[in-house]
């Protein structure tokens, strides 16, 4: 099953961007540090492509580090783009934000010039914990849930530096699977948006690839290579004791622990995706995406065919 979600407020965020982008020097996009390829959103690359980018693999203290460095790489050597990876949380790391942006847009700063950036990202990505960080007080709401933030805030970061706000965003369709699945995981989107079986499975397929030694030292399992997905899920269950009357396994019960001990690092840490992975996935999505079209304009087509043979009737002849 695809996952989708993108509530109303997000049209309103998309057209907030439109229109705030025209004076804004540097945007910050937050993207987390465990899937920064699916937590890039590729509506935001559009409106805002033209502007110097910053890059913030946030949760870098939840990841991978040889896969952050990985993603650092990848961000830092493409052009008018820099990046950098922090746990928005942590006071000196965000502060360097101030700088890199400066370093982006050297040409402002002082009272006359005020730096104006706009920091944007899915939701529930911290951004703002770390707005918070930056501003050394609570500035903008947090919550651990998709969607906190409704509306663009603009806060003073110093007498010469203001940062506007977005709230988190996704995009209109996601065609990359695998991202879907992987924001689910991170908590990115609503609940009512998936299905915690599915999206546990899909984590255990990757977990069990990459990560095999974290599932076997938390659940205390053995070899788990000749075991299904299914199989593994129900293991997980048994081991933390997610059962029902008679000793089955109550498998959404443990794919919810599964999801909670990825979000948690108590699997330790993991990152889902790396660029290479991610780039193969996006040009499969992007080939089925063009085929999809291109099977719709077909049917419209043919629609519009068929219209055209079949003769409309006459107007009825009025009674003399």
């Amino acid at each position: 099953m695809a996952i989708q979600w993108f509530p109303g407020h997000m049209h309103l965020t998309r057209k907030a961007i439109e229109d705030r982008i025209k004076e804004i020097d540097v945007v910050i996009e937050l993207l987390d540090a465990r899937l920064p390829g699916s937590s890039a959103n590729p509506m935001l690359a559009q409106l805002t492509g033209h502007k110097p980018a910053l890059k913030v693999l946030n949760k870098q203290d939840l990841a991978d580090p040889e896969r952050t460095a990985l993603w650092l790489d990848h961000y830092n050597a493409l052009p008018g783009v820099r990046a950098l990876a922090l746990d928005a949380s942590t006071v000196a790391p965000a502060r360097a934000l101030v700088a890199a942006c400066h370093a982006l847009a050297p040409l402002r700063g002082g009272m006359a010039k005020p730096m104006r950036v706009l920091i944007c990202g899915i939701p529930n990505v911290g951004k703002s914990t770390l707005i918070n960080t930056l501003k050394g007080k609570r500035a903008a709401k947090t919550g651990d849930e998709a969607g906190v933030t409704k509306a663009e805030q603009r806060i003073a970061i110093a007498d010469d530096f203001y940062l506007y706000d977005t709230p988190g965003v996704l995009w209109p369709r996601i065609i990359v699977a695998q991202s879907g699945y992987h924001l689910a995981a991170s908590g990115a989107v609503g609940r009512n948006a998936y299905n915690d079986e599915e999206v546990a499975l899909e984590l255990l397929d990757t977990l069990r690839s990459h990560y095999p030694q974290s599932l076997q030292v938390r659940y205390k399992l053995g070899d788990i290579a000749a075991l299904r997905s299914e199989q593994l899920l129900e293991a997980v269950g048994r081991k933390r004791g997610a059962l029902q009357s008679g000793g089955t396994v109550d498998t959404n019960k443990a794919a919810e622990i599964l999801i909670h001990d990825f979000r948690s690092a108590a699997l330790g840490r993991i990152t889902l995706e790396t660029p290479q992975e991610f780039a193969q996935w996006l040009a499969q999505g992007q080939q089925r995406d063009a085929e999809r079209q291109a099977k719709k304009d077909a049917m419209e087509q043919a629609r519009l065919v068929r219209l055209k043979k079949i003769p409309r009737p006459d107007p009825p002849v009025p009674a003399s």
